[in-house]
């Protein structure tokens, strides 16, 4: 449904905040007495120089050159200054001169840093959370805290002590240059409550908090780096909109302001005096009217917004005396101290005003941990700035806040995927092939291309949905967003012909500049262009994952800030880190290293993994090649023959429905349901017993002997032909025919073959040989259209299938063999099973070939108790029925077509799953495992086989048991 405009009922919970005394200090630590004891100690004995030498706060670039970082030693040995706020440069050298600069300092420095959205607003080899325009648009307040602390623990682990942030500017005006996405909107209450979150987040991990830029930057279209800017606004005005986030902040104990350099007539009556040099706007206001008894800094002092204004020394001073205790990158520090130290000496700045902002400073850094300084440990340095938890932060950060605007008809989350020929087109100058990629795992997705406008709406016209993504720069939050002349001119043109959906991956703002939106039915907002927004996007847009995020800022009057339409999950696979779903990174890596031993031992040439927990896929690994000679790597399109997983993905699925509609009877007898068995041996088999191989059938038959030659052994001319002719239309290789009467053979000697003398457990592929004439008589059409229109087409698995060269490039298909006795050739596309490729390749028990992602997708269906993307294929209770050991008790583990856990000490499983899970290996070396009770979807795929089927490295080493244990030691929750 659409979100009406909501913020006001935030007001609301403003009185649930804990409550401070207007008075708070905020630099008061819960030592207090200990903290006043240090810092009494330390001003005591200062020299007047050092007492001044600590107003300033010194930029450092750590990529600079010796001569910059010898004047700032000079800085600290013989003008004593206070602090260091580090810029431009990577994490192991700040962490070095920040050490060499404490060793120097007499008094502890404090350091400080712009880290807005991260280290890496400024560091190389760090991570960035979303900027906060796209943080305004979630609505778990606990994820703007989580922000807020993962983003301290980082800057606490560099040694830094107080981050610039979080900016509470109002960004009114679209047009803003340098705040924009640094805000986290244009709403007073979704503004002040997050940055009261994010603040909260901050000194949870003991960072100190500094709220930007007093006394408002939102609304201005100049940038106070460049130039002065005008604030034009009344004082009611500011006081009700600019102010208020500052005021909320100063109730809930920011530790700082930073006061900017602003025109703000409506505050300071003297014409050109910047706001950070004007005592009635710094002493006044925010001091007095606010009641504000923290830190104040002043923005850059070498910002053209204020150095303009007075000369280098002069400005430090006027900064001073305006109510500002520390002076940020001054231009000229030797200069400036001397101002002020004479402007002390002639009484122009009293002892009591020193002391006022010299003592605040020290109760700061003994706040901030100074007074039990520790030099950083550069050890493991780079990795612990970049966790998992981060990025796992990351991706839940972007999924909540990507926002859907517009959803005509409901056409987000795409649903009935069979319907569906879909056209991703891109726009904008910057990467879009994560979100393509990721479309696709979801359904067959083709990128259309042209130079020409009718070109590319000629190639649209074979689709029936067309997702254009616009892709600008996510290198910084001041990046170009607006579309171009020619853009808005294809999505006009593109949406007027075509079902469209808009994914916008850069600021609202973009969308100001379309003419129209009415011939869109949908669009998205996805704020920026970050690897993870592309995914968490598509996965939004396929149903995987529900929109929540809201507006932070307005576009036009259709979509004003506040705009956004829930959506919920229709269930399909998400991606995302172990840690969000209670599992460990770090102990599921051991799986690589069995992977790599597995392809090193040579016990198969490559693989694909697949783990999923609670319908989110957290390990994905396609490892090594196609075959030994290494030509080919494995990717996550490359389609392995299933073997005997072909039961429990085709054949299975089919008889559940059968069982489901009553067509089908668990003690439904063999001669009842297929009268070519009335009066055989098989006539009184149950279906139930048959399909938990408990009916004294034969395991194996080799169908195929029979066609040989009896005396060369090779391939007899009887039954076999190079190339298609007459009753030889029968393909099992690359010319390879062989005579279409064999698939009626295979019936007669199934039914003919004797019965094995007890009733035991013993697997057969006979079974699902028998099935697969049923289900076919019972249709009459082919296994492989059936599991194709009942199941793949609306699921979006795309790539599993039945005879893959007829729709699948060689090169994506894995080879399984050579083989030498019976096909003499590489046999590459064709099922491996011999009885299966006598039967066309299409068998009941082997044929099906896929990739790791759409068997993950069919064994969720199972785990999800039969529905998938928004669809009831069974009713959970088939699913309990089908998945349930009978004859556990005679020894028997399977459930009715399904494996189980072993009941003894040899199984298909690690021993350590539970028992209500479910799932099939296959021959070539494949496995699919699902487990409800853990919610866990397990799948490996292989080529074990290749070039020799007697290869059984990877059977004899457990390696598949191995990595399922792994998976299961994972889990944390």
């Amino acid at each position: 449904m659409r979100i009406p405009q909501f913020y006001s009922v935030f007001l609301i919970l403003f009185f649930t905040l804990s409550c401070f005394s207007q008075n708070i200090n905020p630099l008061i630590a819960e030592d207090y007495k200990e903290q006043k004891i240090w810092v009494d100690s330390i001003y005591e004995n200062m020299t007047v120089q050092e007492k001044v030498g600590q107003l300033f706060m010194v930029d450092v670039f750590s990529n600079q050159n010796g001569k910059n970082i010898d004047k700032v030693r000079e800085l600290i040995t013989e003008y004593h200054i206070g602090g260091i706020i580090f810029s431009k440069g990577g994490p192991q050298r700040q962490a070095k001169l920040n050490n060499e600069f404490q060793e120097l300092s007499k008094t502890p420095l404090l350091i400080g840093m712009d880290a807005e959205w991260g280290l890496a607003m400024r560091l190389d080899s760090t991570f960035a959370l979303p900027w906060n325009m796209t943080l305004g648009a979630i609505q778990d307040l606990k994820l703007i805290e989580e922000a807020g602390a993962a983003i301290s623990r980082n800057s606490k682990r560099l040694g830094v002590h107080i981050n610039f942030a979080p900016v509470v500017d109002i960004n009114t005006n679209s047009l803003n240059p340098i705040i924009g996405n640094r805000s986290f909107g244009e709403e007073k209450i979704n503004v002040t409550l997050k940055s009261v979150s994010f603040m909260r987040g901050m000194h949870k991990e003991g960072i100190l908090s500094s709220a930007k830029h007093f006394p408002g930057h939102g609304d201005t279209k100049r940038d106070s780096h460049k130039t002065l800017p005008t604030i034009s606004f009344s004082k009611s005005r500011l006081d009700s909109i600019e102010l208020y986030p500052f005021k909320k902040l100063i109730e809930e104990g920011v530790s700082s302001i930073m006061v900017a350099h602003l025109n703000v007539p409506g505050l300071e009556t003297e014409e050109t005096i910047p706001s950070s040099l004007s005592a009635t706007i710094v002493n006044d206001l925010l001091k007095k009217e606010l009641k504000f008894n923290g830190l104040i800094f002043t923005d850059a002092l070498n910002m053209k917004g204020a150095s303009n204004y007075k000369n280098p020394g002069e400005i430090d001073l006027a900064a001073f005396m305006a109510g500002n205790d520390i002076l940020l990158i001054s231009e000229d520090v030797p200069k400036a101290i001397d101002k002020i130290t004479e402007a002390y000496n002639d009484g122009t700045i009293s002892e009591v005003r020193m002391a006022h902002s010299v003592r605040k400073i020290l109760f700061a850094k003994y706040k901030a941990g100074l007074h039990n300084y520790k030099p950083i440990d550069t050890t493991n340095l780079i990795s612990e700035l970049n966790t998992v938890e981060d990025l796992a932060l990351y991706d839940k950060l972007i999924e909540n806040a990507i926002t859907l605007i517009k959803n005509d008809v409901g056409i987000l989350p795409i649903k009935e995927l069979d319907t569906k020929k879909i056209a991703y087109v891109q726009l904008g100058d910057d990467d879009g092939a994560p979100f393509y990629h990721h479309l696709s795992k979801y359904v067959k997705v083709d990128w259309i291309e042209a130079t020409k406008l009718d070109e590319l709406l000629e190639k649209l016209k074979n689709y029936n949905q067309v997702i254009i993504g616009y892709h600008k720069s996510n290198a910084s939050p001041w990046a170009r967003y607006a579309f171009s002349t020619e853009e808005l001119s294809w999505i006009h043109e593109i949406s007027r012909n075509n079902n469209t959906i808009l994914d916008v991956f850069a600021r609202p703002y973009a969308l100001m500049d379309l003419n129209s939106s009415s011939n869109i039915e949908g669009i998205v907002m996805s704020y920026q262009n970050s690897e993870a927004a592309q995914k968490k996007s598509a996965e939004i847009i396929f149903g995987a994952l529900g929109a929540k995020g809201r507006l932070p800022v307005s576009i036009s009057e259709e979509f004003p800030a506040g705009t956004g339409y829930y959506t919920k999950s229709i269930d399909r696979l998400s991606y995302g880190y172990p840690e969000a779903v209670g599992m460990n990174f770090y102990k599921l890596q051991k799986i690589d290293s069995l992977i790599n031993l597995a392809i090193s031992e040579e016990m198969t040439p490559g693989l694909q993994l697949i783990v999923a927990r609670k319908g989110k896929v957290i390990y994905e690994r396609n490892a090594g090649f196609h075959t030994y000679e290494k030509t080919t790597k494995v990717t996550d399109s490359s389609v392995y023959d299933l073997a005997s997983l072909t039961k429990i993905l085709a054949s299975l699925p089919l008889i559940m429905e059968l069982e489901e509609k009553g067509d089908l009877k668990f003690n439904s007898k063999l001669g009842d349901l297929m009268p070519f068995f009335k009066g055989s041996n098989k006539a009184n088999i149950k279906l139930q017993d048959m399909l938990m191989h408990y009916a004294k059938l034969k395991p194996w038959i080799p169908f195929y002997i029979s066609t040989l030659d009896k005396e060369t052994k090779g391939r007899s001319v009887k039954y076999y032909r190079e190339e298609p002719m007459d009753i030889y239309n029968t393909q099992v290789a690359n010319e390879m025919f062989i005579r279409d009467d064999l698939r009626d053979s295979i019936m007669g000697v199934i039914r003919d073959s004797k019965l094995q003398p007890k009733q035991v457990y013993r697997y057969s592929d006979l079974p699902f040989y028998i099935m697969k004439y049923y289900i076919e008589d019972h249709y009459k059409t082919s296994l492989n259209y059936l599991v194709k229109e009942h199941f793949y087409k609306s699921l979006g698995a795309n790539t599993i299938t039945y005879l893959p060269l007829a729709n699948i490039a060689p090169e994506r298909i894995v080879p399984t063999e050579y083989d030498k006795l019976w096909r003499k050739q590489e046999v590459l596309g064709y099922v491996h099973d011999q009885g299966a490729a006598m039967q066309g390749g299409i068998g009941g028990h082997a044929g099906l070939f896929s990739n790791a992602t759409d068997v993950a997708k069919i064994m969720q269906l199972y785990l999800n108790g039969g529905t998938y993307g928004g669809k009831e294929y069974f009713k959970p209770e088939t699913l309990d029925k089908f998945n349930t050991c009978y004859y556990c008790d005679q020894d028997v583990r399977r459930g009715v077509g399904f494996d189980k856990p072993q009941l003894g000490k040899a199984g298909p499983t690690c021993g350590c799953v539970s028992l209500s899970s479910f799932g099939h290996t296959g021959f070539t070396g494949t496995l699919a495992w699902a487990d409800p009770d853990k919610e866990i979807v397990y799948v490996f795929l292989s080529n074990r086989t290749y070039p020799d089927v007697n290869n059984r490295k990877l059977i004899r080493e457990d390696i598949r048991e191995k990595i399922q244990e792994v998976i299961y030691e994972s889990i944390d929750d």
